[in-house]
C-alpha cells in the first residue's frame, strides 16, 4: 500500500487560494502519485493546535495571511530570511518531527523582478508597510539595493519596518502617501497595499521609462495602478507571478524534488485564474 504524503495551505479566508491548483499540478507533472495538497481555514489562535495535530505523513504547510508571523514561532529552526523578516510562509517537516520555517516570498520576489529585467543595484520604492513590505525589503537587499523608499499613510507603519531593515542592512527613506506619485520613478516599484488602496494613485502616477511595476495583487487584474503602468509601456508583474515563484521553492522543500516542474505549475495557475476571471 502506497504511503500518502500531505501538504496544505493555511490562512483565513482561504477558499480563494490557488495554491492547491499549483501544487497538485506539480505533483502530477513530477509523477508524485502519492501526494495530496489541501487547504485549511485557520485563524492565528488556531494554528498551533492544527500543527501539533498533524501526523508524520505531513511534509509541509504553506502559510498565507494572517498566519505568517505566528508560524515563525512554531518552528524549531528558521532560515535567516524568515528570521530577518519576522515572517514565515513555509513550514517544512524535518525527519525528527520538528518544523523548519522559511520565507519563500523573498526569493520569489527576486526571481520575478530579475525575470522582468531589473538592473543591478536598483533603486526601489515599496508602497505599503505590512508583512509583504518586509519581504520586499529583503528582496531589495538581495538585489543589491542599499536604500529603499517606503511609502505609507502612517509614519508608524514605516517605523515598524525598521528592525527588519536593520537586520537586512537596508536603509529606509520614508515618504507619506501624499508624495507617493513622486516616488514612482524608481527602477522598480513594489506595491504591497491592499485592494483599492492605490487606485487613486493610478491617476497621479508619474512613471519613468524603464520602471518595473510589481503589484502583489492579482484579483481583480489589472489593478488601476497596473493598467496605468501598462498604458505607458512599462513591464508589469502581478501577484500571480509571485504566487508561482514562491510556490516553486515550497514544492522543492516539501517533496525533495530538485527542480519543480515550473511549466506545468504555471499553466495550471494561469488556467485557473482565467477561469475564475470569467465567473
Amino acid at each position: 500500500m502506497q504511503t500518502v504524503r500531505r501538504a496544505a495551505v493555511c490562512g483565513k479566508p482561504i477558499a480563494h487560494s490557488l495554491s492547491p491548483v499549483i501544487h497538485r499540478a506539480g505533483f502530477a507533472a513530477a509523477g508524485l502519485t502519492g501526494w495530496e495538497y489541501t487547504a485549511f481555514e485557520c485563524a492565528e489562535t488556531e494554528l498551533a493546535t492544527l500543527v501539533e495535530g498533524l501526523g508524520p505523513e505531513w511534509a509541509g504547510l504553506s502559510l498565507t495571511m494572517p498566519l505568517k508571523e505566528v508560524a515563525l514561532g512554531l518552528a524549531a529552526e528558521a532560515s535567516p530570511t524568515a528570521t530577518a523578516t519576522g515572517a514565515a510562509n513555509t513550514l517544512v517537516r524535518r525527519d525528527d518531527g520538528s518544523w523548519y520555517a522559511d520565507n519563500t516570498d523573498v526569493p520569489g520576489m527576486v526571481r520575478v523582478l530579475n525575470d522582468a529585467g531589473l538592473p543591478p543595484q536598483p533603486s526601489i520604492t515599496v508602497l505599503g508597510g505590512g508583512g509583504t513590505a518586509r519581504a520586499a525589503l529583503a528582496a531589495a537587499a538581495r538585489l543589491g539595493a542599499r536604500e529603499v523608499t517606503v511609502v505609507t499613510r502612517r509614519p508608524q507603519a514605516r517605523a515598524s519596518l525598521k528592525p527588519a531593515a536593520d537586520a537586512l542592512g537596508v536603509r529606509i527613506a520614508g515618504a507619506g502617501w501624499a508624495d507617493a506619485a513622486a516616488t514612482l520613478d524608481a527602477d522598480a516599484v513594489i506595491a504591497t497595499v491592499p485592494k483599492g488602496a492605490a487606485d487613486q494613485l493610478a491617476a497621479e502616477a508619474k512613471w519613468r521609462a524603464g520602471t518595473i511595476l510589481f503589484d502583489a495583487l492579482y484579483d481583480p487584474w489589472p489593478t488601476p495602478l497596473a493598467a496605468s503602468a501598462q498604458a505607458q509601456g512599462l513591464a508589469v508583474a502581478s501577484g500571480l507571478d509571485l504566487l508561482l515563484a514562491q510556490a516553486l521553492s515550497q514544492f522543492e522543500q516539501f517533496t525533495g524534488v530538485p527542480a519543480a516542474p515550473e511549466a506545468a505549475m504555471r499553466e495550471a495557475l494561469l488556467a485557473a485564474a482565467a477561469a475564475r476571471a470569467r465567473l
